[in-house]
């Protein structure tokens, strides 16, 4: 009898909670305090925990439900997202927040195989105003929306 229904899910929650497990250890170094009082572990431990709870479910889902054999690796996805979030990285401070981000996601809306131009280019838009309302507006950081090659600073 074959107890693993769905091999994908399973190695998933395994990989979520193995990440849980390294996270936690990391965190369990830092001062924890109290729920009043947060030190600087507590916020990482107990985002590990759930982690750690998530890939719980999935481990158990996919012991639950049929499903089918992983395939391999999406290169593809791994080498766009890998190049969207390094080109963030460096291109934040010369093209400013908003330009580097709104780059970022339509390059990432690339990884996916059912890409719609349509879609990637509401997906940039809901995501530019999402980022400019939290991070600038909420939040307060002083990240310049555009940097020097666009005329900011």
């Amino acid at each position: 009898m074959n107890i693993i229904r769905n091999p994908k899910d399973v190695l998933s929650g395994l990989l979520f909670i193995f990440l849980a497990g390294l996270l936690g250890l990391q965190a369990w170094d830092l001062p924890l305090g109290t729920a009043v009082r947060m030190g600087p572990g507590y916020f990482p431990l107990v985002l590990a925990a759930l982690l750690g709870l998530l890939g719980l479910i999935v481990l158990v889902n996919g012991l639950r439900f049929d499903g089918d054999m992983p395939s391999g690796i999406a290169w593809r996805a791994v080498v766009i997202l890998t190049f969207s979030v390094v080109f963030f990285g460096f291109a934040v401070r010369p093209l400013g927040f908003l330009p580097a981000l709104g780059i970022t996601v339509f390059v990432s809306a690339l990884a996916s195989r059912k890409f719609h131009i349509v879609t990637a280019l509401a997906n940039t838009a809901v995501m530019v105003v999402f980022a400019w309302a939290v991070f600038i507006k909420g939040l307060g950081l002083p990240l310049p929306l555009l940097g020097p090659w666009l005329g900011g600073y």
